[in-house]
Parts: C-alpha cells; sequence; structure tokens
C-alpha cells in the first residue's frame, strides 16, 4: 500500500490554470492579435457529384501567379502567399482584420479520381479545382431484366 501526501489546496491550483488557460485563448483570439503574427488559411469547399470531385478555394485579392497546385503521391497541395499591400506610414491604421502571410493546404485524393484529368481555373478570388473521376469508378447503370 502506498502512502498519498494530502494537499487540501490541490484543486485549487488545478483550477487557475484552467482559468489561466481561457484566459490566454481568448486572448489569443484574432480579435486580439495584431496584424504581423497573424496566420492565413484559405477556406475550402469539396463538392462531389457523379463526374469530378471540385474543390473551391476562396483566396480574396491574391494574382493567379502567387498561388501553386500540386499533386504529389496522392496528395493535392495548394500553397502560396498573400502579401500585404503597402502600408502607408502617415496613416493610423485603428484595426485590420484582413490575413496575410503563406499558407499551405494538403488533401488526400481518393483513389477513383484520375490523376492526369486535373485542371484549375481562378476567377474571382475562387480557385476552382476539378478532379475527373477514374473510367473504373464512374457508376454504371445496367438494366436486369425480371422474369
Amino acid at each position: 500500500m502506498a502512502l498519498i501526501k494530502y494537499n487540501p489546496n490541490r484543486w485549487l491550483n488545478r483550477t487557475t490554470c484552467d482559468f489561466d488557460d481561457i484566459v490566454d485563448s481568448f486572448f489569443k483570439a484574432p480579435v486580439f492579435r495584431n496584424g504581423i503574427d497573424r496566420d492565413f488559411m484559405p477556406r475550402v469547399d469539396i463538392v462531389e457529384d457523379k463526374e469530378k470531385l471540385n474543390l473551391l478555394v476562396e483566396l480574396p485579392g491574391m494574382e493567379k501567379d502567387e498561388i501553386k497546385v500540386l499533386v504529389e503521391d496522392g496528395i493535392l497541395t495548394i500553397s502560396g502567399e498573400r502579401k500585404m499591400e503597402n502600408e502607408e506610414k502617415d496613416k493610423n491604421y485603428i484595426r485590420t482584420e484582413r490575413f496575410y502571410g503563406s499558407f499551405s493546404r494538403s488533401f488526400t485524393l481518393p483513389d477513383n479520381l484520375d490523376s492526369e484529368k486535373i485542371s484549375a481555373d481562378y476567377k474571382n478570388g475562387i480557385l476552382n479545382i476539378s478532379l475527373a473521376r477514374a473510367e473504373k469508378a464512374k457508376p454504371k447503370e445496367i438494366k436486369v431484366d425480371i422474369k
């Protein structure tokens, strides 16, 4: 049998740590962070139909040449960098909510896609990546006569 030392204030120390974690996470929210250390992570919608899989990536304010799309070993990687516009020294920025910086998003592609048939289109701040299904993966309708 082991002897355990009793500490009546043990719960108080744990509660204090939990409260500190809550306060820290609150002040690390994007609203309280300055523009220098903000992380930019574009939002992605994935849409599927019988013929293809589409990834719709929000990249407002970026040019085509600032975006890279790479497929390697069944992994689709979208990367780039959104740079902050020239900040004018004589202006006092009260609040900046736009995010800047480098980003990289990776997606594991399912086996039923043809990695040779990929196309991408960038228009109005939306990158649309279209991945065609492989021929063997497309559902086929077979008519069966019932007797």
